[in-house]
């Protein structure tokens, strides 16, 4: 490993400094008001924040990547709150963190990469949907309700002003638009010099200076004057809920999700730089401990969130520093200007989360599935959707998975992968033998991610009977990347999907 020059230390302390910032605006409304979407008080994704921060922030194995409470696991918190309690969340998270440690051990964290990714996002769609049919109801100064499809149903009435307080619920509405269209308008029109502004904060700081100013009667987000008191330590009877089976159950699916919103979020997070590569295992530990600390301080799960982690690399970060330094930006603020946070009307919380909600149903990709795989990754994606909003999400994710294995079917005599690697005057030949399924595809990132950056790789594919779509989408992302670093990739052999991978 080469060391860095010391007059590139300064410079890159800096930078990680200036994405800190970044990062810390980006994370300071959406911890809470996925805390608010999740059923709890907004401190306790404040606190989540915070660790995944000063805690994962040091231990993580992806160093750009950024931990804190996530939109994906708010869906599964608000169903445990409503039928368990508040303080079956502590027993569920402590579990949970502590499965995520013994598989990080047990190296288990690259089969996740395994997850199709029709699956994946068919499963943030779904999740997308339930947030924004939820904190609609929050834009009128209303608490969600039971289901996503109860929270559908009530979407109309709701829309025609049927609200206990009439008068409340339109400037709640109308304060949640103005957060909107801020959003909006700033990530559209925003002036290069101040792009890193996100749009999140200019839209919660606009509808909060409107309802300041005109001094307007909507709900506000209420936090402690002092943060230590958002900690709920362990109480008596606590570790007494794992006799249950619906705890264990209930941590068994949060690490599951957790885990593989985390690392497939890691691998997005490579893909947008050339820096070091995630350690998966090393990850999977660090979220653990991660989750283990927020279930004794009484706070939310938390993942790797792909929406502050691209944020982090576009603003320059250079190492683990910047994540670490955001999470002592958000301790900061929280203990230093409690009061500033009471002023934020709940609806402009509710406003960011329906555009976050948006975003994740992209329809984008379910066009890429059907158009370069067929009609089978489709339908796995609708499929997965659609039980996540009608159902749970854990009967959507297993569903889904179920389906992925009909891709298997074809290749069922063939379905092992050989990986042949040879290398001659630095140059690299790996020769493909076999079926490239997602059932081999941890076996072949690992092969293709050991080549060294800037080397000449030779690709051969000839003797390739058969891949699916996940790892057609890896094989994908290798090339590209390796290219962009410079390198040279010379594909051999390739006809049909692969040939399209070569362009």
């Amino acid at each position: 490993m080469t060391s860095v020059p010391a007059a590139e230390k300064p410079k890159g302390f800096i930078r990680d400094f200036t994405a800190s910032i970044v990062v810390f605006l980006v994370a300071m409304p959406l911890c809470m008001g996925i805390a608010i979407a999740s059923g709890v008080p907004p401190e306790k994704g404040l606190v989540t924040g915070i660790i995944g921060g000063l805690v994962v922030g040091l231990l993580a194995g992806s160093p750009l990547q950024v931990s804190g409470p996530a939109a994906g696991l708010a869906v599964i918190v608000f169903e445990l709150v409503r039928e368990q309690g508040l303080s079956a969340l502590g027993p569920i998270l402590i579990l949970a963190g502590l499965i995520q440690v013994v598989a990080g051990v047990l190296r288990v964290g690259g089969w996740f990469r395994a997850i199709s990714p029709a699956v994946v996002h068919g499963m943030l769609a779904g999740i997308g949907v339930l947030i924004v049919v939820g904190q609609y109801h929050v834009l009128f100064d209303a608490k969600p309700l039971s289901s996503g499809l109860a929270n559908l149903a009530a979407m109309p009435g709701r829309l025609l002003g049927l609200s206990s307080n009439l008068a409340s619920a339109e400037l709640a509405l109308a304060l949640g638009l103005l957060t909107i269209a801020s959003m909006i308008g700033w990530d559209k029109f925003k002036p290069a010099a101040v792009k890193l502004i996100p749009g999140a904060l200019v839209g919660v700081v606009a509808a909060t200076l409107v309802a300041f100013s005109l001094g307007l009667d909507v709900t506000r987000v209420s936090v402690p004057s002092n943060i230590v008191s958002a900690i709920a330590l362990p109480e008596g009877g606590f570790f007494a809920r794992w006799l249950d089976p619906t705890v264990i159950t209930a941590a068994v699916a949060l690490a599951f999700i957790a885990s593989a919103e985390t690392l497939l979020s890691a691998a997005a997070v490579d893909r947008m730089h050339d820096g070091v590569r995630t350690n998966y295992n090393k990850e999977l530990r660090a979220q653990g401990i991660g989750n283990l600390l927020c279930g004794f301080a009484g706070a939310l799960p938390m993942t790797g969130v792909i929406v502050r982690s691209s944020a982090n690399v576009q603003a320059g970060a250079q190492t683990r520093w910047s994540a670490v330094l955001h999470g002592a930006w958000i301790l900061g603020f929280v203990a230093l200007l409690p009061w500033l946070l009471r002023e934020i009307p709940m609806a402009s919380l509710g406003a960011v989360l329906v555009v976050t909600g948006a975003k994740l149903v992209n329809l984008k990709h379910v066009r890429h599935l059907f158009s370069h795989y067929g009609l089978l990754p489709a339908a796995i994606w609708a499929v997965t959707c659609l039980l996540v909003v009608t159902e749970d999400l854990l009967t959507g994710v297993l569903v889904g998975i179920a389906l992925s294995l009909l891709e298997l079917i074809p290749n069922l005599r063939r379905l092992g992968l050989k990986v042949d690697q040879s290398e001659l005057a630095g140059a690299h030949t790996i020769a493909l033998h076999g079926s490239a399924t997602f059932v081999t595809l941890p076996k072949l990132s690992d092969r293709l991610e050991a080549v060294p950056g800037g080397a000449p790789v030779r690709l051969d594919v000839s003797q390739l009977q058969a891949v699916d779509h996940s790892c057609a989408e890896l094989l994908k992302d290798w090339l590209q990347r390796r290219r962009a670093g410079g390198s040279s990739v010379e594909l051999e052999g390739a006809t049909g999907k692969m040939a399209a991978l070569a362009r």
